[in-house]
């Protein structure tokens, strides 16, 4: 009977531990984490549709970007982030951006989301015509809770 007992008790310790994953990310399945997932989301259809004032909405007034590189020369915060903006999307068209969510750490009222992008667009070369061009990266969100939403301070 004690082996009976110790292989159901094994069971049902593997089955309390079995972590859910919102569907489509491998982000644990919490209302925290499908809030954010779902602000992210805002995001990425608002980049879709090249709305740059929505965007800037969703940004924190403490907004950062130091585009990863040494220079500080690229550098921008909330002020330059409608200009950046409206510039980078003067330039492309029929915007395809989609990412897999890979893990939402939070720290206190900041989250941070790993996402894998997997985009393509349509720019003008040299000569005036059209190429598709196609974007594959890593990035990471961060974003704040101000006490009635998240707003991204990174990453755009």
């Amino acid at each position: 009977m004690r082996p009976l007992v110790l292989a159901l008790a094994a069971l049902l310790t593997g089955c309390a531990a079995e972590v859910h994953y919102i569907p489509g990310t491998r982000v644990s399945d919490s209302s925290e984490n499908q809030a954010i997932i779902d602000r992210v989301e805002d995001y990425r259809m608002a980049v879709e549709r090249k709305d740059a004032p929505s965007l800037v909405l969703m940004a924190s007034k403490r907004y950062w970007e130091d585009a990863g590189t040494q220079s500080g020369s690229d550098d921008y915060g909330y002020q330059g982030l409608q200009s950046i903006l409206t510039g980078r999307f003067q330039h492309v068209d029929a915007i395809r951006y989609s990412m897999k969510y890979m893990n939402v750490q939070r720290q206190g009222d900041k989250a941070y989301v790993d996402v894998l992008i997997d985009a393509s667009f349509t720019v003008k070369d040299a000569r005036g015509q059209e190429v598709r061009a196609d974007m594959r990266d890593e990035n990471q969100f961060v974003l704040e809770w101000d006490g009635k939403q998240w707003l991204f301070l990174s990453g755009m």
